[in-house]
């Protein structure tokens, strides 16, 4: 009996130690955003910050993100890292998880960095991609397939916002580390189940979905909730007589995902 207890041990360990913790998305009830990252590097380490999403028009309708401000007289290496043992988990990379994404605003082309860390401090280095887009959301892919089978399992991540000595200070938003490939320059109507209409619209709007709708919620550019109804149903009238002109994201709960379409109310 004691053999068979070991060996059950033994099998339920790995699935008990190693689990990735993500997305790294910063919202409420999600990963990242109750975390403690260390700043370095920064000149005075101004602390990472968890705000509304200045951008929610592009491939991220997120509602919070993170902020870094990378101040000139930083090193061009400044960052922020979660803490070991805490946060994202103790994981291995496989094939299954050696494609790291991250999104990314920036307003100047410099190249971003991501590290992954072992409980004894030991990496093998900073991996860096730059950014091709300003003042919009790109996510940015990071090829970790050398890492594959190292052990032990890695229990931090590094990230370097803005790798590059700066003439001025400078903010970068990011988010949804670990996060899946977005769907990039296609029309979003091709992955919505959900159709929003008239779009652009000057009063009221409807939602028709192909699943069932449980709530609705509208958010501004800044990321606040202007409205929110409960639909229970495939459809929504939405009467949006108190918001201004604008461009809105509507997010859409259903039984097992999210759903986000883009509504602009103008005259």
């Amino acid at each position: 009996m004691h053999t068979i207890t070991k060996t059950i041990l033994a099998l339920l360990l790995p699935t008990l130690v190693f689990a990735q913790n993500g997305p790294i998305d910063f919202e409420s009830g999600g990963h990242g955003a109750n975390w403690s990252w260390a700043v370095f590097e920064n000149d005075t380490n101004p602390a990472l910050q968890i705000v509304p999403n200045p951008d929610p028009t592009g491939i991220n309708p997120s509602a919070t993100v993170a902020k870094f401000t990378a101040l000139q007289a930083g090193q061009p290496w400044a960052g922020c890292e979660s803490l070991h043992g805490a946060g994202t988990g103790s994981f291995t990379i496989d094939a299954n998880n050696a494609q790291i994404r991250i999104m990314v605003w920036k307003s100047e082309i410099s190249d971003v960095g991501i590290k992954l860390v072992r409980p004894d401090s030991w990496s093998l280095g900073e991996i860096k991609v730059a950014n091709t887009l300003i003042n919009q959301w790109e996510q940015l892919t990071f090829d970790f397939s050398a890492h594959i089978g190292l052990t032990p399992a890695y229990d931090q991540v590094v990230i370097f916002p803005d790798f590059i000595a700066r003439t001025s200070d400078q903010v970068i938003y990011f988010d949804n580390v670990f996060g899946a490939a977005a769907n990039i320059g296609l029309d979003e109507n091709e992955f919505n189940s959900a159709k929003i209409y008239p779009n652009p619209g000057n009063m009221d709007f409807r939602i028709e979905s192909q699943t069932v709708i449980h709530e609705l919620k509208v958010y501004d550019l800044l990321g606040h909730v202007v409205l929110s109804q409960t639909v229970k149903g495939l459809r929504a009238d939405v009467n949006t007589s108190e918001l201004s002109n604008g461009i809105y994201m509507i997010q859409l709960e259903k039984d097992n995902d999210i759903e986000v379409l883009r509504w602009v109310k103008q005259n």
